[in-house]
């Protein structure tokens, strides 16, 4: 989940306009494992409180906004909604973004 934004003035110039978040690791049970990471972003996140997934090390170079970029955390993409085996774990509706997917 992402919860904080890094702000560097002084980075490699292939990482202009790459924003950089705090990530904070979730457990099955959507709660913090106390784990964290820092992530480039490569689908434009809108910010704290979004459940994310996490590409690393030359995956996390395929975006189209991290491509080429040093990067070796990108977040890849914004979750909607996790449905494990027993269940839906969580939704997050993100306020003015795109509608959550209908259920089949």
């Amino acid at each position: 989940r992402v919860s904080g934004v890094y702000v560097a003035s002084a980075k490699d110039k292939r990482m202009k306009g790459v924003s950089l978040f705090h990530i904070e690791k979730l457990g099955y049970d959507m709660k913090s494992t106390g784990g964290m990471d820092v992530a480039a972003d490569g689908v434009g996140v809108s910010g704290d409180g979004d459940i994310v997934l996490v590409a690393g090390g030359s995956s996390a170079r395929l975006t189209e906004l991290t491509k080429d970029t040093p990067v070796d955390k990108t977040i890849m993409a914004i979750v909607d909604q996790v449905t494990i085996n027993d269940g839906v774990r969580a939704i997050h509706e993100r306020s003015g973004q795109r509608p959550m997917p209908q259920q089949a």
